[in-house]
């Protein structure tokens, strides 16, 4: 009888050649990437938004807000949207790689000089390789959610005003 082990399920991610994990409890759907409105508002790194049932949801390029890559380098053929649990924003990864359960003996507190600008709240050590687990709540600071939101709200308002059908 196997004994089931202790431990905490991740999405592992390639951001521009770096390895990046999120806690798959914060994701609640990956994506393939749709074509999206971009207002002349966007730019940098928010990218546009995801027409998601009618409700715009801004999507977030992670590798330019990071600053691992500048905002002109267009998505790659594989590359995902990772639609988050709790909050209307979706990130584009270049890849989705895989889910696996990593091991609590597997997790280690980052070391601040490793955090992508505190984004990284713990390392993954997996086999010979680190992957950085990145903390959600932190990816974006209160000015940009207030930023993103209020853009996010005047795309709403865009997409209220035209005809539900023709």
């Amino acid at each position: 009888m196997a004994v089931a082990s202790s431990g905490s399920a991740y999405l592992l991610l390639d951001v521009a050649g770096t390895a990046c994990a999120l806690p798959r409890s914060a994701v609640a759907e990956i994506l393939p990437l749709p074509d999206l409105h971009t207002p002349p508002a966007a730019g940098g790194w928010l990218l546009g938004f995801l027409n998601l049932g009618g409700a715009p949801i801004p999507v977030i390029d992670l590798a330019t807000l990071l600053g691992l890559r500048p905002a002109v380098a267009a998505p790659g053929l594989y590359a995902h949207l990772a639609l988050m649990q709790g909050e209307a924003v979706a990130y584009l990864v270049d890849r989705v790689a895989d889910l696996m359960t990593v091991p609590d003996s597997a997790v280690r507190q980052a070391e601040e000089a490793d955090t992508l600008n505190g984004c990284v709240a713990a390392e993954l050590v997996l086999g010979e390789r680190l992957v950085h687990a990145l903390a959600p709540e932190r990816l974006l600071t209160a000015q940009e959610r207030i930023r993103v939101d209020a853009l996010t709200r005047a795309a709403a308002e865009r997409l209220a005003a035209l005809p539900h059908s023709v």
